[in-house]
């Protein structure tokens, strides 16, 4: 995926977790920080418990997903 692509996978990955942990979207601009964080954390997490993603569309969504709600999560306890 080129630049545009992680921009892309970053909002929704956001918006994704967003309506999960919250109920409700942030905004674009948080969305997009939100799952650039998660989709670095969801990578080093996947890789630390040696999950295998997928280099498609999917399988990044995914990664960024799951940890833009982890991050949402440890956002929460503080």
């Amino acid at each position: 995926m080129g630049f545009f692509g992680s921009i892309i996978i970053g909002i929704l990955a956001g918006f994704i977790a967003g309506k999960i942990m919250k109920g409700g979207g942030f905004g674009l601009l948080i969305n997009l920080f939100v799952g650039l964080i998660g989709s670095m954390l969801g990578g080093w997490l996947f890789r630390l418990l040696s999950i295998s993603s997928s280099d498609n569309f999917l399988g990044q969504l995914v990664t960024a997903t799951v940890g833009a709600i982890v991050f949402l999560w440890i956002l929460s306890l503080f």
